[in-house]
C-alpha cells in the first residue's frame, strides 16, 4: 500500500469534516488555512460555506433581483476560489454550500441537517470591538447551548507558520 493509498483509506473511513464559513475578512483566511491542516492531518475533510444576506434595497423588484443574482455569482466564484485552494491543501475537494438568508441563521440550520460537519472553524478577528459579529452571535448563552460541535477559534494574530505548528 502506497502513502497515496493509506491516505485516500484514511479519508474514507474518517468522519471529520471542518466547516469555514466564507467572507472577504483576513482572518477567514487563518481558519481556512486551519481546516486544511486539520483535514489534512486527520483524513477528514473541509467544507465550505457562503451565505447571501438579503438586500436592503428591496424598492424596486427588478433590481433586487439583479443585485441578488449579482451577489449569488460572487458567493460561486468566491467558494470555487477557495475550493481550489483546499484541494491543492488537502488533496480533496470541499463539500460547497451556498444559502441566502441571515448568517447565523443559515448557518444553524446548516449544521442541524448536515450530520457530517463534525467541527465549526471560525477566525477571531484583531480589531477592538470583539472577534466579529459571528463568533459573538454564537457564543452568546442562547446560543451556545445549540451547537451540536465543537467550536474552534482561530487566533487571527497567528502566521501560517503558527498555524501549521499547531494544526
Amino acid at each position: 500500500m502506497t502513502l497515496y493509498d493509506a491516505d485516500q483509506e484514511l479519508r474514507a473511513t474518517s468522519n471529520r469534516t471542518f466547516l469555514v464559513v466564507v467572507d472577504d475578512s483576513d482572518e477567514m483566511t487563518k481558519a481556512l488555512r486551519y481546516a486544511c491542516r486539520r483535514a489534512q492531518h486527520t483524513g477528514g475533510r473541509v467544507a465550505l460555506l457562503s451565505v447571501i444576506e438579503p438586500a436592503e434595497f428591496q424598492h424596486w423588484m427588478a433590481v433586487g433581483d439583479l443585485m441578488k443574482e449579482e451577489a449569488r455569482d460572487e458567493a460561486e466564484a468566491r467558494v470555487n476560489e477557495l475550493a481550489a485552494y483546499v484541494h491543492e491543501q488537502t488533496g480533496c475537494m470541499p463539500l460547497l454550500f451556498i444559502r441566502e438568508g441571515r448568517l447565523k441563521d443559515e448557518l444553524l440550520t446548516l449544521l442541524d441537517e448536515e450530520e457530517q460537519i463534525s467541527i465549526l472553524v471560525l477566525a477571531a478577528g484583531t480589531n477592538t470591538d470583539g472577534p466579529g459579529p459571528l463568533i459573538t452571535a454564537l457564543t452568546k448563552s442562547d446560543t451556545v447551548g445549540q451547537l451540536r460541535l465543537p467550536l474552534t477559534i482561530v487566533p487571527a494574530a497567528l502566521s501560517e507558520a503558527d498555524i501549521d505548528a499547531l494544526s
